[in-house]
C-alpha cells in the first residue's frame, strides 16, 4: 500500500486514548497493538523511502562533509517532512478507521474493514 503524502492526516501531538477503542476490532489489546506496530513499520519505511527520493534530487555528486551548502529547497522538503505526524499516530489513525487489512496466517480468519 503506497502512501499518498498530501492525504495524510493526524494530530501531530499526543492524544489521550481510550484503551478499549484498541482491542474492539481484534477482541485483544495486544492483537490489536502487534497490528498498529508492523502498520508504523511500514509507514516509516515508506516515508523514509520517499523523502530519500525526494532529497537525492538536491545531491550534488561534488559534495563533501566539509563543503556543505544549504539549500532552501531541501530545507523546506525536510521541515515538510518534519512536521508530518509520526508514522505510530498515521497507523493508529487507520486502524482506528478500520482502513488497515490485517489477516492470522494459522486461520483463515482476516479482517478488512
Amino acid at each position: 500500500m503506497a502512501i499518498d503524502i498530501t492525504k495524510i492526516k493526524g494530530n501531530p501531538s499526543i492524544i489521550s486514548r481510550d484503551v478499549r477503542q484498541f482491542d474492539a476490532q481484534t477482541g485483544n489489546i495486544y492483537e490489536a497493538l502487534a497490528i498498529i506496530s508492523k502498520r508504523a513499520n511500514q509507514v516509516n519505511s515508506e516515508l523514509k523511502e520517499i523523502i530519500r527520493e525526494k532529497l537525492e534530487e538536491f545531491r550534488d555528486s561534488n559534495d563533501t562533509l566539509e563543503e556543505v551548502i544549504e539549500n532552501p529547497e531541501q530545507a523546506s522538503v525536510s521541515i515538510f517532512f518534519e512536521k508530518l505526524p509520526k508514522p505510530t499516530t498515521i497507523a493508529i489513525e487507520e486502524f482506528l478507521e478500520n482502513k488497515i487489512f490485517y489477516r492470522y496466517p494459522d486461520s483463515e480468519n482476516s479482517n478488512h474493514q
